[in-house]
């Protein structure tokens, strides 16, 4: 498929989806965010793909969403194109998808990182959520997700006074997985894609879903729902073949089956 916002390529068993919108800063129009859910969602199908990637360039993974796309929209227009939907269905794929940021991440950029299970920065990264400089607040899992990797009263000050957040800040409140040089971070995020993909593809996408299962229900439910998926993978062959190999100090030959 041809895409006109985003490059798309594959790097062994990862999916890499680049946003390509250099000369406005990667900004999210609908276009953009349609385009980038397509080639995650065609990933996911992929049986040769493991994990996929999202990347900007050095200077902006993405500065926000597109707002000459929104500043004349009345509230009906807004619902009725509801643009923020495709935002969603980040959540619904599958497969681990890692960030790699370098740069600005703010507003619909910052809530994109947030919606993947796991962020490399590089040390150039910045997060925030300026939509309150706009008479707006987050769409599109701002409130929601934030407060749930730095805490609420971070959370509070990012959101309603415009605070952002260094790579070295992002990874003390726990909004990164870790924070490496400029020339490194997409080499960085792409070695841990490959090194989850090499992983049992059944057991990698019940643990995802388990985990963000965590944050959506009570910890009685989440531990029903964890055993239930754990007692499932026994009658998959990639557990048959792990704990085989194991037994037989070999390397497993995981066949998503």
């Amino acid at each position: 498929m041809t895409y006109e916002t985003i490059l798309v390529e594959r790097r062994g068993r990862v999916g890499l989806v680049t946003l390509n919108r250099p000369q406005a800063l990667n900004a999210l129009n609908h276009q953009l965010m349609s385009e980038v859910m397509d080639a995650l969602e065609a990933f996911d199908r992929d049986d040769a793909v493991g994990a996929m990637v999202i990347t900007g360039n050095e200077k902006a993974f993405a500065a926000g969403a597109d707002i000459k796309e929104m500043a004349g929209k009345s509230a009906r227009e807004m619902q009725e194109a509801d643009h923020v939907a495709v935002f969603g269905r980040i959540r619904a794929v599958g497969k681990p998808v890692i960030a790699a940021v370098s740069g600005w991440a703010l507003g619909g950029g910052c809530e994109i990182a947030m919606s993947c299970d796991m962020i490399v920065a590089s040390e150039s990264a910045k997060f925030g959520q300026p939509e309150i400089t706009i008479g707006v607040i987050p769409g599109a899992g701002g409130t929601q997700r934030l407060p749930r990797a730095v805490g609420k009263a971070l959370a509070m000050e990012m959101i309603l006074n415009n605070r952002t957040l260094s790579a070295q800040e992002a990874l003390q409140y726990g909004l990164v997985n870790r924070v490496v040089p400029v020339t490194d971070y997409l080499d960085e995020a792409l070695k841990l894609a490959e090194e989850i993909a090499s992983r049992a593809p059944l057991a990698v996408r019940a643990a995802k879903k388990m985990i963000n299962a965590s944050y959506e229900s009570s910890l009685t439910d989440g531990l029903a729902q964890e055993r239930h998926a754990f007692y499932r993978l026994f009658d998959t062959e990639d557990q048959k073949e792990g704990m085989k190999a194991f037994v037989e100090k070999r390397q497993p030959n995981w066949t998503g089956k």
